[in-house]
C-alpha cells in the first residue's frame, strides 16, 4: 500500500465492489488467485481467466463467478477474453491484467525467450487495454489494475527480461492512466517485490535469496490492492521500503547504481553462482 500520495491529489476511488464485474488475468494461482477471491468477498462478479483451466475452474468456484481460458500471450487472447467476459456479463468495470511469467536469465537468453516475456509481460495489457478502452469510454469509464513488479520501477538482478518487460509495463501503465484520465478510466500500477508463489519457487537461485526474507503472502498484495483501488492511489507498494529505494534512485542515480553493483555482487557469491 501507497501512503506517499496526499489524498486531494488522488483519483477518486472505486468506493463499492459489489455488483462490479471484475476480470481477473492469471488467476488460477499466486497473485491473481488471492485477487479473485477478494474481489468477491467484497462483492464483486468475478470472470477468472487463466491458461490452466482447472485451476481457473476450481477458483471461479470459490468465488461464485465464472472461468474463462485464454492464452494472453497470444495476439487474439486478450481480445478474446474480453469479448467472452462482455458476452457473459455486459460490462467489466474492473481488469486486473496479472498473468505474467519470470522465464529467462542474462544475455544468452534466446530470442524466443525474450518474445514471450515481451508478449504476456507488456503486450497482453496493450492488447487489452486495445478491446476494453473503447467499451469504457462508452460506458463511462473503467478500472485497470497492472500487476507489474519493483522490478520495474527499480531493476531486477539476474534476469533481463524480466526487469526489461516490468519496465515496460509500468511505463504503459503511467501512459493509459495519463491518456484516457480525462475520460474516467484510471490505471492502477501494482509494485511488489517478492511474493510467495509458485512462480518465485521456480526463479533461480539468485531470485529467491533476494526475496528469502522479504517476500509477501499473495493475499497481503490483494489486500493492499483492494485497499488503494478504493483510496484512488495509482502506485500500489506491498513493500513499502520499495518507495525508499525508488526515491533514492531519483536522487542519486549514480550511488544507487553502484550500491545495486555491489548487492549484485554478494547476492551471486552468497547464492553460489558464478558471476554473469
Amino acid at each position: 500500500m501507497n501512503n506517499a500520495t496526499p489524498a486531494h491529489h488522488r483519483e477518486r476511488g472505486i468506493r463499492t465492489l459489489r455488483d462490479k464485474v471484475a476480470v481477473v488475468t492469471g488467476g488460477g494461482s499466486g497473485i491473481g488467485r488471492a485477487l479473485a477471491l477478494r474481489l468477491a468477498t467484497e462483492g464483486a462478479r468475478v470472470v477468472v481467466n487463466d491458461i490452466d483451466a482447472d485451476a481457473a475452474g476450481q477458483v471461479a468456484a470459490l468465488t461464485g463467478g465464472i472461468c474463462i481460458v485464454a492464452d494472453l500471450g497470444t495476439p487474439e487472447g486478450p481480445g478474446q477474453l474480453v469479448r467472452q467476459a462482455l458476452a457473459a456479463f455486459g460490462r467489466i468495470d474492473v481488469f486486473c491484467g496479472n498473468a505474467g511469467i519470470g522465464a529467462g536469465a542474462a544475455l544468452e537468453t534466446d530470442d524466443a525467450t525474450w518474445a514471450r516475456v515481451l508478449e504476456v509481460n507488456v503486450m497482453a495489457h496493450v492488447r487489452a487495454a486495445r478491446a476494453l478502452v473503447p467499451h469504457w469510454i462508452e460506458h463511462g469509464g473503467g478500472h485497470y489494475v497492472l500487476t507489474a513488479s519493483a522490478a520495474g520501477l527499480l531493476t531486477m538482478i539476474g534476469n533481463a527480461p524480466y526487469s526489461v518487460s516490468k519496465h515496460a509495463a509500468v511505463a504503459f501503465a503511467e501512459w493509459l492512466h495519463i491518456e484516457y484520465g480525462g475520460s474516467g478510466i484510471t490505471a492502477q500500477l501494482v509494485c511488489p517485490q517478492g511474493v510467495d508463489t509458485q512462480m518465485l519457487h521456480a526463479s533461480g537461485a539468485v531470485e529467491q535469496l533476494l526475496s528469502r526474507d522479504t517476500a509477501l503472502t499473495p493475499e497481503a498484495v490483494a489486500d493492499a490492492v483492494v485497499t488503494d483501488m478504493a483510496a484512488g492511489t495509482f502506485l500500489t507498494l506491498p513493500h513499502p521500503e520499495v518507495a525508499g529505494y525508488y526515491a533514492a534512485r531519483a536522487a542519486d542515480t549514480d550511488t544507487w547504481l553502484r550500491g545495486m553493483r555491489t548487492l549484485h555482487a554478494r547476492t551471486f557469491r552468497n547464492a553460489g553462482c558464478g558471476q554473469p
